[in-house]
């Protein structure tokens, strides 16, 4: 399994490749094809946001977990939103709490990176257009979700996007766990299989509604625990 970074090498942005625990610049574009160059250190570099997404869709209530903290019932179609290409900061970088919002809470989600443009794709290719899968933390300023009638606001502050550190490349989204650590402290602890709607699934909901480019996200949820 690969593991493709996006670095500061030596002041501009460049993919990095591990390869069993071997790290390797890029070559070529990894989303057409690319193979591993130079061998590099692995440490010593910033790590970046692993790619610029021109839009993150992000799904809502989609852990049966989540849905049950909440005591809402389960949704009968994938809950969408946006959050806006600006909120998107590299995994190190501070997210930054705008004044006078209220709360602000983490969820921690499995995100899915499109590989190439992707409309109206039938769930059982949907893999064909996923590059790889990524962390997301889908930031959210709660007491302005509770007040407004959509999630524009409440998730699409500067900052409010996290993604990282690199994108696994290979693996299988059916059966993986995930967590949130706030400070140390675990604060979230699931498993995909909670899903409501699984990825092939999204990716083929989602691109029935727009077009999705290369480098976009689908931030597929977050369980229990926020």
């Amino acid at each position: 399994m690969d593991r493709v970074y996006r670095i500061d090498h030596h002041g501009a942005p460049r993919h990095a490749i591990q390869r069993d625990g071997v790290w390797h610049l890029a070559e070529g574009d990894i989303f057409e094809r690319y193979g591993v160059g130079a061998e590099i250190p692995a440490s010593g570099f910033r790590l970046l946001s692993p790619v610029e997404p021109s839009k993150i869709v992000a799904v809502g209530l989609n852990y049966r977990d989540h849905a049950a903290e909440m005591k809402k019932p389960l949704p009968k179609e994938p809950m969408i939103f946006l959050k806006p290409s600006t909120a998107v900061i590299g995994p190190d970088v501070p997210i930054i709490i705008p004044p006078g919002v209220g709360r602000v809470d983490y969820e921690a989600e499995v995100g899915v990176v499109i590989g190439k443009r992707a409309h109206r794709v039938a769930a059982g290719a949907a893999r064909e257009y996923i590059l790889g899968l990524t962390c997301v933390n889908d930031v959210t300023a709660r007491d302005l979700q509770d007040r407004d009638i959509q999630y524009t606001r409440c998730k699409g502050f500067d900052t409010f996007a996290p993604l990282g550190p690199c994108i696994a490349v290979g693996l299988d989204a059916s059966a993986l766990d995930v967590e949130g650590w706030v400070n140390g402290v675990r604060k979230q602890a699931s498993n995909t299989r909670e899903l409501i709607f699984g990825v092939e699934e999204l990716v083929a909901f989602v691109s029935s509604v727009m077009t999705l480019l290369p480098g976009d996200v689908i931030s597929t949820g977050t369980p229990s625990g926020i």
